[in-house]
């Protein structure tokens, strides 16, 4: 049995979402678009934040982000998300994203960005994030 090799990064949270781009999610030179991949985010995220606040929830900001590698149609792309803070309404979701080439099994770490996003009632105005204690039965 061999040990791990923490010198190999690897993604932090949970897989959310895993997602193919195809030819019409690129530019003119063949690269995915960002807003592709920040839609993805979003999604990833806001799947998060909807099992966190137990309902609807938005998003009110994106930390910076910055894009380490292009995205190539035809890979893996994994959006992993990560908890970082509660408050009385908001939550803050760390989001990586992973890709896979069709011709590699190597993933490589294409951005991560922080998303803010707060529980809204049916009306659209903010509510308080339900005790994840409570609810976890801790």
């Amino acid at each position: 049995m061999t040990a791990l090799d923490d010198s190999k990064p690897t993604p932090r949270g949970e897989l959310m979402i895993q997602v193919i781009p195809l030819p019409s999610d690129t530019n003119a030179n063949g690269d995915v678009f960002a807003g592709w991949v920040i839609k993805q985010m979003d999604l990833a995220a806001a799947t998060t934040a909807a099992r966190i606040s137990r309902g609807r929830s938005a998003t009110v900001a994106i930390d910076r982000m910055e894009f380490l590698s292009p995205v190539r149609v035809g890979s893996q792309v994994g959006c992993y998300c990560e908890l970082i803070d509660i408050g009385r309404s908001s939550m803050k979701i760390n989001v990586e994203v992973w890709t896979i080439d069709r011709n590699s099994e190597k993933p490589r770490k294409v951005t991560e960005a922080l998303f803010v996003f707060v529980a809204i009632d049916d009306n659209g105005r903010i509510r308080e994030v339900p005790d994840q204690q409570a609810s976890s039965g801790a």
